[in-house]
């Protein structure tokens, strides 16, 4: 096998492994596609949604641009069951829950084609509510989620209306130049300040996670009003293997008269792509009273893995990664088992 093929074989682990933290994984893929890209590859023309019935949706042209058949279902693929070729490419995803691996596929869909049936030149597509056939170019644009990744402006968005109602997107914690970042949160709390802002909707629907003092001195440095701790217990497995279990003994306390304060409505939007250290910062909004949670739950679990490590396999140089603690939310059993909207505690996981 090539490494592809090995990829397309040991990836089926994936799914029964169940979380986003542990996984075969591709080296390097987000590199190595906007390599190929610059070659000439191409790759499937869309970016795309999955609807319930588990087809792909047009959204827009690979890279994000409009297209006229954007909310258009996809039914046929090169002559396969577009259903089909979902559910193959699902028995390859990563994460906790069906919900959390759909979001997950949509945005990499493009990637995930490929992998598995290959780049051609041309594709045929059959659309729904449409002419038969569509024989659509290969996209040759830098794939959305990779122009996202790589764009502060697409990451950080802050606006401030004239009602008083502010809005803060953070669709990442992880940011090399983390000084740009922290001042660009303390701008944004400066002019809720200025503006006398009363309530505030923080989306960290897109955020897959990061560094955890993004959010508590980028955020929570603003809103915390009491002690906190990012979780309650933990199970921990030590580089010498031994398994360790334990509290959260220290709390993280609130900033000492902090000029920028927010002392209005807090509202923090979740979605089946909010996970990690993005999760663990809904917990504790959530467990501590600092907001409310808000959006689409039931994608993942509020019992979070962490410490992330990877391991190049050496024969075919796939990647293991994989957690080495898994730490419960601040109100330990009293929370929901997945990350949900506020009074939505007894809704059915789509999971199991």
């Amino acid at each position: 096998m090539d490494q592809t093929e090995a990829w397309v074989t040991l990836a089926q682990l994936n799914p029964v492994l169940a979380d986003g933290h542990l996984f075969i994984g591709l080296p390097d893929w987000r590199a190595q596609s906007a390599e190929a890209i610059r070659m000439g590859t191409g790759f499937f023309p869309f970016e795309v949604s999955l609807d319930k019935q588990g087809y792909p949706v047009i959204v827009a042209a690979l890279g994000g641009s409009p297209v006229s058949l954007a909310g258009r279902r996809i039914t046929r693929i090169d002559g396969r069951d577009a259903r089909d070729v979902a559910r193959a490419l699902l028995a390859r995803m990563h994460g906790d829950t069906p919900a959390f691996r759909a979001a997950l596929l949509a945005q990499r869909w493009w990637l995930l084609f490929a992998k598995l049936y290959g780049t051609p030149a041309t594709y045929d597509l059959v659309v729904a509510g449409s002419k038969p056939h569509y024989l659509v170019p290969a996209g040759h644009s830098l794939p959305a989620i990779l122009q996202h990744e790589a764009s502060f402006e697409r990451l950080y968005a802050c606006r401030i209306d004239a009602d008083g109602s502010a809005r803060l997107t953070v669709a990442s914690f992880s940011w090399e130049d983390k000084a740009r970042y922290f001042g660009f949160t303390r701008d944004c709390f400066a002019r809720m300040k200025t503006a006398s802002a009363k309530r505030l909707v923080i989306d960290v629907s897109a955020n897959g996670g990061g560094d955890d003092d993004m959010w508590k001195d980028g955020i929570l440095r603003y809103i915390a009003i009491r002690p906190y701790k990012q979780g309650s217990t933990y199970v921990k497995r030590e580089r010498s293997g031994a398994r360790t279990t334990g509290a959260i003994e220290s709390a993280t306390e609130p900033v000492p008269d902090e000029p920028f304060c927010f002392t209005g409505a807090v509202t923090v939007v979740i979605g089946p792509l909010t996970y990690s250290s993005a999760v663990l910062f809904g917990n504790v909004v959530r467990d501590y009273g600092f907001g409310t949670l808000a959006g689409t739950g039931g994608a993942v679990r509020t019992r979070q893995s962490g410490g992330v490590q990877s391991v190049k396999l050496p024969n075919t140089g796939l990647i293991l990664s994989y957690p080495r603690f898994v730490l419960d939310p601040p109100a330990g059993a009293k929370a929901s088992k997945y990350l949900q909207p506020a009074n939505s505690s007894a809704l059915t996981s789509v999971a199991e």
